[in-house]
């Protein structure tokens, strides 16, 4: 049986190879075939396994490359192993207290480092080089399985204590640890097989630490020049200081405030804290007399509509009569609507607002005078007025909403002075663990998941599965203009992924394991695994995770 040979089909070609054969021997045999760098492989449709694996019998192999979603994922996670050994390697194990990996930045992470370490040029280019090294060399990156307790045991070993936190309540009974040379780590995620596929990357330094600069999906062979956001910048880095002052940084800190402490406290101070933000803004718009357009933007899931809301009181609470406006109102009739290249309309490009209109009746409001607002009547596709005509007085103040905002051709025939831009994300706070990151899109997206299943009746699958679509609208229409922003606002609450596990894993467990949103499901659900999960019942009624989970005071 040792020496049987097993059928693999590929691409539809069928070829044998011994039992005991690695997948890696495989991919290399059809790299040549292939634009990007194979790194992972799904066997008969539905299993992903890493390269290392091997074939056990005969089955039907397809190649994920770094230009899939999973495989780019995959890459950019052993590209961050890769780091933190170099750092340890270049430093001295004894020197390095931890390599935090805290946010993404631009198409990188920003990085810092703790212990006794001088982090300046000279230091950042002896870590490149030896990233550099390891890379030629084709480490392996090695895998075993441990009981938890023994990972537990080594993780304290190694001062990785915020690992060692976070499998203290991990009920599973094994733990994946990955090795290059001596060098241990654990990762949440599947890994390249050695260190010579990771060959495209930059370090830069940047504020207190350092960017880990990679490639975007698109184009996984080149590396881009690092372009810094400095606001958005800005507001990640006090989110972490937040979260470091809060004592939650990682998910077990979370599970420990879970587990001892009065989460009943712990949800009112982060409450508290947004609310002062949000109170902060409206004091600035309110400094600014002549402001009369306060601009809302940001991209799905970020909670826009509660913001409004919660930011129109405090706008009250300052003297000012704040009255919403939601730019969705100005579609053009659904038969002028543009059409993306699959045919199907498309409601997110900008081609699809009547700017023209827009900006009359805008400019006619600054001028004081009286206009009758259009409502877009999505069931007919066509627009209708409103009855009662809108005219601002001396504190009357518009707070308009839309996901082009933030784009100046929206609001090109405006008086700049007259506008205060506001750009409003989901920017997740906590990370796993100091090497593991929690994007922000997971956040946004379980927010989705929750929202769409409570309001709209879609299942997970289908949220799931038009999220590429969201996400490329948001590429092409929010983010490059979220700089412009007079202010930016983190709705993300440090505990909110403890709430929102009630509500997300019911309906991921219903996913059909046989479609293409499953793998996507399975991850999350493996992600959520670590978090000791809390109910909603500490969750103030106008609190912005109110708008997915429900029972909010402002009807969203």
């Amino acid at each position: 049986m040792a020496d049987r040979k097993c059928r693999v089909t590929i691409d539809g070609e069928v070829r044998e190879y011994a039992r005991g054969t690695a997948y890696q021997e495989i991919a290399g045999e059809f790299q040549p075939k292939y634009e990007h760098q194979i790194v992972l492989v799904f066997v008969d449709r539905f299993h992903l396994q890493e390269l290392r694996k091997t074939v056990e019998r005969d089955c039907e192999l397809k190649f994920v490359t770094t230009a899939d979603p999973v495989g780019y994922q995959t890459y950019r996670r052993s590209m961050c192993f890769l780091l933190v050994k170099a750092v340890h390697d270049v430093a001295g194990h004894d020197k390095v207290d931890r390599v935090r990996i805290h946010f993404s930045v631009g198409k990188g992470f920003y990085c810092t480092v703790d212990g006794e370490v001088a982090l300046d040029q000279i230091f950042l280019d002896k870590v490149e080089e030896r990233m550099r090294e390891l890379c030629a060399q084709k480490i392996p990156v090695n895998k075993r399985s441990v009981h938890t307790e023994e990972a537990v045991a080594l993780f304290h070993r190694h001062g990785m204590y915020d690992k060692e936190r976070l499998f203290e309540y991990r009920r599973v009974s094994k733990v994946n640890i990955y090795s290059m040379n001596e060098f241990e780590d654990y990762y949440y995620g599947y890994m390249v097989p050695d260190a010579g596929c990771l060959k495209y990357f930059s370090l830069y330094l940047y504020d207190d630490g350092f960017v880990l600069q990679m490639p975007s999906r698109e184009n996984p062979e080149v590396v881009p020049e690092f372009s810094p956001s400095p606001k958005l910048f800005q507001v990640l880095k006090e989110s972490v200081l937040w979260g470091d002052l809060q004592e939650i940084d990682t998910v077990g800190a979370l599970n420990d405030m879970v587990t001892r402490y009065d989460m009943r406290e712990v949800v009112l101070v982060q409450e508290a804290y947004q609310e002062r933000r949000i109170g902060e803004i409206a004091g600035q718009i309110a400094e600014r007399k002549n402001v009369k357009f306060v601009l809302i933007a940001g991209p799905s899931s970020s909670g826009k509509t509660t913001f409004s809301h919660r930011l129109s009181i405090q706008l009250r609470v300052n003297g000012l009569k704040p009255h919403p406006i939601a730019v969705d109102n100005y579609f053009v009739d659904r038969e002028h609507t543009p059409r993306d290249k699959d045919g199907n309309y498309n409601f997110e490009c900008l081609e699809a607002i009547d700017i023209e209109k827009f900006n009359e009746d805008m400019e006619a409001l600054l001028n004081g005078e009286e206009v009758y607002l259009p409502i877009f009547d999505f069931k007919s596709g066509k627009r209708r007025y409103s009855r009662v005509p809108k005219k601002l007085g001396e504190n009357d103040i518009l707070v308009i909403e839309g996901i082009h905002c933030l784009n100046p051709r929206l609001t090109e025939m405006l008086d700049d002075a007259s506008k205060f831009r506001i750009y409003i994300s989901a920017l997740t706070q906590i990370n796993i663990d100091e090497h593991n990151r929690i994007p922000s899109t997971d956040g946004r997206l379980i927010r989705r998941i929750v929202r769409d299943a409570r309001t709209r009746g879609a299942s997970a699958m289908k949220t799931i599965g038009m999220w590429p679509s969201v996400r490329r609208g948001e590429e092409e229409n929010i983010f490059p203009f979220q700089e412009q922003a007079d202010v930016m606002f983190n709705s993300s609450l440090l505990y909110e992924l403890a709430v929102l596990k009630q509500y997300v894993e019911p309906l991921l467990f219903a996913v059909d394991k046989e479609s293409e949103q499953y793998q996507e499901a399975k991850r999350l659900l493996k992600f959520f695994d670590y978090f000791v999960g809390i109910g909603s019942e500490y969750v103030p009624t106008n609190s912005l995770l109110r708008e997915f989970i429900g029972g909010g005071c402002f009807h969203v």
